[in-house]
């Protein structure tokens, strides 16, 4: 995918009015405290399942004062999880998967293209590749910071079944005491 290819024009999304805060987020994705990676959603459309959200960065963010002392880089996983939950927001949304959750099911072809600095907006932007409803969801992504392409690739999502975990964390809480 070419540096300056976006898989959405961002010329033509308005950063100053979200189509979904925090709160918002929050109906759709579990994530709380320090593993919510979206400050706001600002694009979906229902044509073709693309979507922009952004995460904006700050010297208070868990990663800084770790990764790595003295020059503080965002770690990959986190640019990664931020993506992972917009795909899941456009997923929940529009009811894709039909699950209660979407989890992690793979990524493919990820490449690491620039630093995002605390104190950047790290721009995040997916598109459906393809659904197979219960079973897989496939995306496109893209982070943008700078305007420049920082991290892009290939996300797979999956059913997460909820029910069953939670009987299992039951059942190994009740083992334990």
């Amino acid at each position: 995918m070419a540096e300056n290819k976006f898989l959405v024009d961002l010329s033509e999304v308005d950063f100053d009015r979200p189509i979904a805060t925090l709160e918002e987020i929050r109906k759709y994705n579990p994530q709380r405290f320090e593993m919510e990676q979206l400050t706001a959603v600002v694009y979906a459309n229902e044509a073709d399942y693309s979507c922009v959200g952004y995460r904006d960065t700050t010297d208070q963010d868990f990663w800084v004062r770790g990764h790595m002392p003295g020059m503080p880089l965002m770690p990959g996983v986190v640019m990664l999880e931020a993506i992972a939950q917009l795909c899941s927001f456009v997923t929940q949304k529009y009811d894709l998967l039909g699950a209660e959750m979407v989890g992690f099911g793979g990524l493919e072809d990820v490449r690491f293209r620039d630093p995002v600095l605390p104190g950047d907006r790290l721009i995040v932007m997916c598109r459906l590749e393809k659904v197979r409803r219960g079973r897989i969801i496939v995306c496109q992504f893209q982070g943008v910071a700078r305007d420049r392409v920082v991290v892009e690739g290939t996300l797979k999502g999956i059913p997460i079944p909820v029910d069953a975990l939670q009987k299992l964390i039951a059942e190994r809480k009740a083992s334990a005491s």
